[in-house]
């Protein structure tokens, strides 16, 4: 197992060299630091000295990609590419191009926390409930009850997010001032703020994964080991929920996984919309101002969650089915 996780990591780094390459070359084929000083410098009127001035301070004086006017090694490393390229592989995420300047493993460490706070609960309690509630509708199936959850599954999934959001916010919110419409606080009072997103994000996503689920315990139930404990004279009971359950397992470890990087990274909808100082949020600030400093790290540690998450994966899977090994 070892050197299957070694090899994994390997490739995971090579990846993440070439992610961050294609999200450089992507970003400046749109735009030109040029581009970039006169947003964030603002106003009608931006004179080439402000430009010139805003890239050197954040280092776009340099050339993008090659510099052919020299040679050798300090050709590459005067190139914003290589030094980019190297302070991010070495987790040195640097100050924001915007004119405020932050700095961005600061603010990443600071809004990673409040995204948690919004993320781990609703990961925990949409795994709970849409697997209790498909294992329901399995128990009753070819029934009224399976018939009619089907269709509020196909409903439910049919509805945009932005629909449970508005929805949400007006009922909730300003008819019956349960909650505040949004906004956050730290320590205890973060629950009033955070209990009507994940309420909101839990049903936006219910029916998509309950109807994966269904699917996933149907096919399970025709198979012989259920067909050999129903003949041991076990109930409907113990047989969906110790063993259907156990051997579905698998397929639920990966799905769930798959959402997995967003726990650490945010909800861009539901962040932005209920004014959570989180990740999601801070994504969408940057695009809005075309910050690539900030674009570049978050690509970054997305994209390093997800082969993280997908070595966990696959680990998983060795403690679910002992038949499994990783080679």
């Amino acid at each position: 197992m070892g050197g299957f996780i070694l090899r994994r990591l390997g490739y995971g780094f090579l990846i993440l060299i070439g992610v961050n390459l294609l999200t450089f070359f992507l970003f400046f084929t749109v735009n030109t630091p040029d581009d970039m000083a006169r947003l964030n410098i603002g106003g009608k009127r931006v004179t080439q000295e402000q430009i010139d001035k805003w890239k050197a301070e954040r280092g776009y004086d340099r050339p993008l990609y090659w510099n052919a006017s020299e040679q050798g090694a300090a050709q590459v490393t005067r190139t914003v590419l290589w030094e980019r390229s190297v302070s991010l592989m070495a987790l040195d995420f640097g100050r924001s191009d915007s004119a405020r300047s932050v700095d961005i493993g600061h603010e990443v460490a600071t809004r990673m926390g409040v995204s948690l706070r919004l993320a781990v609960p609703l990961f925990v309690l949409q795994l709970i409930v849409s697997v209790t509630f498909s294992l329901l509708l399995v128990f009753f199936r070819h029934s009224r009850i399976d018939f009619w959850g089907v269709v509020l599954c196909v409903v439910m999934l049919s509805i945009s997010s932005l629909f449970y959001i508005i929805v949400g916010q007006y009922f909730f919110s300003r008819l019956l001032r349960l909650v505040p419409i949004s906004g956050y606080a730290p320590g205890l009072d973060a629950v009033r703020f955070l209990a009507l997103p994940i309420v909101l994000s839990l049903l936006a996503r219910l029916g998509g994964e309950a109807r994966l689920y269904r699917a996933m315990f149907l096919e399970e139930i025709g198979k012989d080991y259920v067909r050999t404990a129903r003949a041991k004279g076990l109930s409907e009971q113990v047989v969906l929920f110790r063993h259907v359950l156990r051997n579905a397992l698998m397929p639920i470890i990966t799905s769930a996984g798959a959402y997995l990087p967003y726990v650490f990274l945010g909800s861009l909808v539901f962040e932005s919309f209920f004014g959570i100082p989180g990740l999601g949020s801070f994504v969408i600030e940057a695009i809005g101002g075309q910050d690539f400093a900030i674009v570049r790290t978050m690509v970054f540690l997305g994209s390093a969650l997800y082969i993280a998450t997908n070595v966990l994966i696959d680990i998983a899977y060795t403690w679910v089915d002992p038949r499994v090994r990783l080679s």
